[in-house]
């Protein structure tokens, strides 16, 4: 029986970098997105586009017509894209919990900011293809940018607001461990918030009493960034309250997200 040269046997493995580990589980997760949810993530934004552009278009084209309705909604239909991502974000989040994966990261030597990292790293992979596709049907139904810097712009701040809708998707996630829940949990505010916005209509269009209400929150304000940053007339003004609610989110979702994905 030949012997075994102990010598050639290294004493100990190498430790792997937190940055091998985050590029391991980004790439899991990327993997999983082209295999399993690239369909989604490209019909997505055209059951957004057909659903809200042709039946509304139909209305607003008789009661406003001198408005451009294509440039008008698409804002809307690129932040629909955005919670698309976050639901995504939240109900994989879910599985990992309720399947034990997450209680398994926990027991290895993982970085602790490195799944939540490689979740928004994957989910931002997922929301620059779903923009794209919405930018793709906004192009076929008239939607234009002003120019290239107005496109640069208003990109960088949807993927801005994807990402802070993502944290809160993860935390969610992390939180309800239940796909379905979770799902139920997010779909319904974000219709109701949506539909009482100026993103598929002016606010003059909404009664005068929740006309403040619908002025002021977030998805209404982050439409007019959006709106003003494709017709190339934002100004500070515009993007002030847009940005003021995206940087108050962020706070509060960031801490939350690195906790809950520790919380063992």
């Amino acid at each position: 029986m030949t012997a075994i040269d102990t010598r050639a046997i290294p004493s100990h493995l190498p430790e792997p970098t937190r940055f091998k580990q985050y590029l391991a589980l980004t790439e899991r997760d990327v993997r999983s997105i082209l295999k399993n949810d690239l369909v989604g993530t490209l019909t997505a934004p055209l059951v957004f586009t057909l659903g809200f552009y042709l039946p509304l278009h139909w209305i607003m084209s008789r009661t406003m017509p001198d408005l451009n309705y294509a440039q008008f909604i698409m804002p809307i239909i690129v932040l629909q894209s955005a919670a698309f991502t976050m639901g995504t974000v939240a109900i994989q989040t879910a599985i990992e919990a309720i399947t034990g994966f997450s209680d398994r990261l926990h027991t290895m030597p993982v970085g602790r900011v490195t799944p939540l990292a490689a979740a928004m790293t994957s989910g931002m992979f997922r929301t620059t293809i779903s923009v794209a596709a919405a930018l793709t049907y906004g192009h076929l139904i008239g939607f234009r940018f002003e120019s290239v810097s107005s496109a640069a712009g208003f990109i960088a701040f949807a993927l801005l607001t994807a990402f802070v809708l993502a944290l809160f998707g993860d935390f969610l996630g992390n939180v309800i461990a239940n796909p379905v829940t979770v799902t139920q949990m997010i779909t319904l505010p974000a219709l109701i918030f949506g539909m009482l916005s100026s993103g598929f209509m002016p606010d003059g269009g909404f009664p005068r009493w929740i006309r403040p209400f619908v002025r002021n929150q977030p998805i209404s304000q982050l439409s007019i960034a959006l709106r003003d940053l494709s017709n190339g007339t934002a100004t500070f003004h515009v993007l002030v309250p847009g940005m003021l609610w995206l940087g108050a989110l962020a706070a509060i979702f960031l801490p939350l997200a690195v906790r809950a994905r520790n919380k063992q």
